[in-house]
Formats: structure tokens, C-alpha cells, sequence
């Protein structure tokens, strides 16, 4: 969860002539960010440790939540091999994982799965054999599926056996906001894991329009309203959860971080105050 961070408010433009210093910049603000390229290419040693270097005596508190290579969720796993999927698992785990948590900096790892993840066939032995391979006893691990095959008959909630799987092993339910997602409320773990996608239904499903001002299926804005069915539900996993994370993936034209004050107000986090101009990039097709 955010919370409030102190200190002299650097400026973008002074951040931006300072290498390192964009990040101490954000973590004025909040507290976690999650990578996102880690899921296109494992880190080195020399990336993690750039990472740590930057927060490790600028920043208190402040925590790395890191995407499970594609090569894991996106490759192996829809191939069915588990054994690719525990090798390249039990390397990232211990060149980034291991890293960040020994610099006191490590806060969830994130098993986004493929879409063409289905549960059917040995499915549930591939689930329950990557994550016995992997340690979410000692590291926080959030697992997010994306297809609809891994819904109960209701449509609603996540099958129950794979949600006793993630429960055995402590891993966290992701609970989502995005087109075509369940949004789900059953907590798995110790810790809960909640991210933003935006509501571009069209986009998401149908492709982008060469007129479309949008910049992609991310470019949205999330309504006041919208954010406030969120706030029971965050609650709710905060007495359940020693930890809850939130992120906001609408990241398109600064709109993520809008909505992310937003719902620190409705949920009375203290935050350093800033406003928030929407930038104004252009698409390809406005011109």
C-alpha cells in the first residue's frame, strides 16, 4: 500500500538533468512500483544492482514488486513444459528476487499468466509444480490469470481447486480492474495484490483505430466513482492481509498517477500532494 513519503520535493526538471534521480523523485510520492521488463528480458546483475543503488540510501521503505519473465509465463507454461519453467523460474528468483530481498527492498513477485494459459489438460500440475519449485514461503508471489477458463461457473470468482492451490502455498489471488476481467474478492495469502488495467473494452478486444486519440489500451481515466466500489473492497484486504499493493497500470499520458492520488484520498492515506497535468501526447492517426 502507499503511504506517505517526506522530505524536499525535487522537481521534475532539476530530476531530469541528474541520472538515478527519477526514481527518488517517485518515491516521494509512493512507496512500491512494479517492474514491468522484467516479463520482456531477466535482469543482469548489474541492472538489479542499479536498481538498488538508486533507492538504497535515498529512499526508506521503499519496495520493487518484479514480473515474472515471459520466458516462464508466456513461453514454458502455454508449451506445458514444466521443467523450462522451473529452470528459468529458479533463475530469476535467485539473480532478482534474492537480490532485491537481501537490500531489504524486494516487495512481490508477479506470475502474470498468458492469456493462452487455459486451465484444462495438466494445467493445474503445471500451477502447482512452478510454484512448489519457487519460494513463496520466503518472498511474496501474486499469480494473475487471464483466461476465462479459470473462472468457477459463476463467472465470478476463481475456480475454487486453483484457488486451494494458491492458498496451500501462500501465493496471492490477483484481484483485477480491466475489460473482460473477473474482478474477484477471495484473498489467497497473507498478502493482497490489486491492479488497474483502464476499461478500453474496445481497444482491448478489437484492436486500435488508426483515428483513435488514444495511445493504447492503457490510455484511460478512471472515474471518481469507479474508484470508490474499490474502497470497502481494499479495506476488506487489509484486515485480511498483513500487506496490501496496489498498482495502477492506465499508465498512458500520466493518467495512472491521477487516479493512484485519487484513491489514496478515498482510502486516507497520507501522500505528499502534487497536481497532476494529463499529458498531451499524440497518436499517429490525429495527424
Amino acid at each position: 500500500m502507499v503511504l506517505r513519503r517526506l522530505g524536499r520535493a525535487i522537481l521534475p526538471h532539476e530530476a531530469s538533468q541528474k541520472k538515478g534521480t527519477w526514481l527518488a523523485y517517485y518515491a516521494q510520492f509512493f512507496d512500491t512500483v512494479e517492474i514491468n521488463s522484467t516479463y520482456y528480458r531477466p535482469p543482469g546483475e548489474r541492472q538489479v544492482q542499479s536498481w538498488i543503488k538508486k533507492v538504497k540510501d535515498r529512499v526508506e521503505g521503499f519496495e520493487y514488486s518484479v514480473k515474472m519473465p515471459g520466458l516462464v509465463t508466456h513461453q514454458a507454461v502455454v508449451e506445458g513444459d514444466l521443467d523450462k519453467a522451473v529452470f528459468w523460474a529458479n533463475s530469476f528468483e535467485k539473480t532478482c528476487v534474492k537480490t532485491l530481498a537481501e537490500a531489504a527492498l524486494m516487495g512481490c513477485v508477479l506470475l502474470q499468466f498468458s492469456p493462452y494459459f487455459k486451465n484444462e489438460g495438466q494445467a493445474l500440475d503445471i500451477l502447482k509444480g512452478l510454484l512448489d519449485a519457487v519460494s513463496p514461503g520466503e518472498y511474496n508471489y501474486a499469480v494473475e490469470f487471464r483466461h476465462r477458463s479459470w473462472l468457477d461457473e459463476g463467472k465470478k470468482e476463481i475456480d475454487p481447486v486453483a484457488l486451494d492451490v494458491l492458498k496451500e502455498r501462500n501465493a496471492a489471488n490477483v484481484l483485477i480492474d480491466g475489460p473482460g476481467h473477473h474482478t474477484g474478492g477471495v484473498q489467497t495469502a497473507d498478502h493482497a495484490y490489486v491492479r488497474f488495467h483502464g476499461r478500453n473494452y474496445d481497444i482491448w478486444y478489437r484492436g486500435e483505430k488508426e483515428d483513435d486519440h488514444r495511445l493504447d489500451r492503457y490510455d484511460y481515466l478512471y472515474k471518481k466513482e469507479q474508484l470508490e466500489s474499490w474502497v470497502p473492497r481494499i479495506k476488506e484486504a487489509g484486515v485480511k492481509a498483513a500487506k496490501v499493493r496496489v498498482y495502477f497500470n492506465n499508465h498512458a499520458r500520466s493518467k495512472s498517477v491521477r487516479n493512484a492520488f485519487q484513491l489514496m484520498d478515498m482510502l486516507s492515506i497520507e501522500h505528499e500532494s502534487k497536481e497532476i497535468q494529463l499529458q498531451d501526447q499524440f497518436t499517429l492517426g490525429e495527424f
